[in-house]
Order: C-alpha cells, then sequence, then structure tokens
C-alpha cells in the first residue's frame, strides 16, 4: 500500500491556495461540491484519489491536471 505524502505538489497547491483564499476545508468543499472528507485526503496526500474530484478541486482555482515529464532519474526511482 502506497503511503500517504503531505507535501506532494498537489497537496500543497491546494492546501496554500485554500488558506491564501481565508478558505476552511469546509468552505472549499461546500464550494467546490466535493466532500469535506475529500478535501481533507487531497491535502494531507492520500494517493488513490479520483482525477474527476481532484480536478474539480484545481479548476476552482483556475488550474487543472496535465501530464508532466519528469527526468531519467526519477523514472528510474519510481516504485522503489
Amino acid at each position: 500500500m502506497k503511503e500517504w505524502d503531505r507535501h506532494n505538489a498537489i497537496s500543497d497547491f491546494v492546501r496554500t491556495s485554500r488558506k491564501d483564499s481565508k478558505m476552511t476545508q469546509s468552505e472549499l468543499s461546500d464550494l467546490t461540491g466535493v466532500g469535506l472528507r475529500f478535501v481533507r485526503d487531497l491535502e494531507q496526500g492520500k494517493p488513490n484519489l479520483m482525477t474527476d474530484k481532484v480536478n474539480q478541486v484545481l479548476l476552482f482555482f483556475g488550474h487543472q491536471l496535465t501530464p508532466t515529464p519528469i527526468s531519467d532519474e526519477t523514472r528510474r526511482n519510481m516504485g522503489e
């Protein structure tokens, strides 16, 4: 089972954006139409969240999930 990474790029972005907007997790949940538990899991780095819901939250902040190239070194270290 993959461990949660509280400091992955998406978790950090959502948490920082929400706090910069002076919103609680509950307010973000209400405004984006996702559950409060989902917002909490997202900000805590749960590794297996539904991408459509992640995009629902990211779109609120003017962003979306996109494929991003990674380095060969990162690719070699995947799965460790």
